[in-house]
């Protein structure tokens, strides 16, 4: 079957091409808004649902692949700053202190309608770092389209004391082990792909 990863992410399109096996790259085109009274987790849970479901109208026989991901602060969602400014205010904010981030996983076939899901979280401790070395990383790192200001793949992970997780590319956006799983159970095992 055809594999979709309904993403446009560059960070996740990296992490499904880890697996080795050809997919293809489609816009979910959905509005991202939390619902009032939504956890952090039911958020990132019903978008990842919402994006794998968009796509799956123009792919009728394929796998797709959902994912979304919510980070927290002190009770608060952090999106993607989109900005010095903002990025600077988010790193001001997290330093120090310990975030949650919420990945959302689905797998749809859409041929047969079966979905799977799964919420990786991510407990995220950062370091004590200054406003130097705020500049100093987004002048280098430039991680404006990023969750939280701190792209954790590259030197972001300068920033990060220590976090805990059953799967690090959860933090990055797509939990690959939790994923590897699903496609098993579709019948596509990325280990055996393209042998004989």
């Amino acid at each position: 079957m055809q594999l979709v990863l309904a993403s446009t992410s560059p960070y996740r399109r990296e992490l499904l091409s880890r697996l080795g096996v050809p997919f293809q790259v489609a816009a979910p085109d959905v509005d991202e808004t939390p619902l009032p009274g939504e956890s952090p987790d039911e958020t990132a849970q019903r978008l990842s649902i919402l994006k794998a479901r968009a796509v799956a109208e123009r792919f009728p026989d394929a796998l797709i692949i959902g994912s979304d991901q919510v980070a927290l602060l002190e009770g608060v969602q952090l999106g993607k700053p989109g900005s010095h400014d903002k990025a600077v205010a988010q790193l001001c904010a997290m330093r120090g202190k310990t975030l949650e981030f919420h990945t959302a996983l689905t797998l749809l076939n859409a041929r047969t309608g079966a979905v799977q899901t799964a919420n990786v979280p991510v407990r995220l401790v950062m370091r004590d770092y200054s406003d130097a070395q705020i500049e100093a990383y987004l002048k280098k790192d430039q991680p404006y389209n990023c969750c939280g200001s701190a792209r954790s793949e590259s030197l972001g992970i300068a920033l990060i004391a220590r976090y805990e997780t059953e799967d690090p590319n959860a933090l990055v956006g797509l939990p690959l082990i939790k994923l590897t799983e699903m496609l098993a159970r579709e019948g596509l095992d990325v280990l055996t792909y393209g042998g004989e």
